[in-house]
């Protein structure tokens, strides 16, 4: 729920309220995210939805707009760490990109992590790393900073 709410409506709803707001989302018709499977096990998590539903990118210095156009964004990529370095990531974006396009999107915007190097700590990858968008066919649209690259792919 962190991409949809303020940090304060966030904290102040943190825990069992969270978890009451994402279910009123799903029971109201909207997908918020896709999970990956592995042998009936939930292990992988991508959330996206058009950019207007993620009011931190409508506060982010970072992420403003890159043009006019409408777009789906991807807030976050999560890979248990079992699961992890086994092409997962780029699979999960391929399912997001084709559910985006199923339901009208264009074109698919992310703002992943490029790490500095290999000690980056998993917590600091919930946006999930380029190389996997790379991967999944997305390119580089704009850098607002050194290690967040803004990414899209045409759907």
């Amino acid at each position: 729920m962190t991409p949809r709410l303020t940090r304060a409506e966030y904290e102040r709803n943190k825990g069992e309220g969270n978890r009451r707001a994402l279910r009123a989302l799903v029971d109201a018709g909207t997908v918020p995210g896709l999970l990956g499977y592995v042998d009936d096990r939930p292990v992988a998590w991508c959330a996206l939805g058009p950019r207007e539903d993620f009011s931190w990118l409508a506060r982010s210095r970072l992420f403003r707009p890159v043009d006019d156009r409408p777009v789906w964004c991807i807030v976050c990529l999560f890979i248990d760490k079992n699961h992890r370095r086994q092409g997962l990531s780029a699979r999960m974006l391929e399912a997001a990109c084709a559910h985006a396009a199923a339901r009208g999107a264009t074109c698919v915007e992310a703002y992943p992590v490029e790490p500095r190097g290999d000690d980056m700590p998993a917590v600091f990858a919930h946006h999930g790393l380029a190389s996997a968008f790379l991967r999944a066919g997305f390119t580089e649209v704009a850098r607002p900073s050194p290690t967040r690259p803004i990414m899209r792919r045409e759907v």
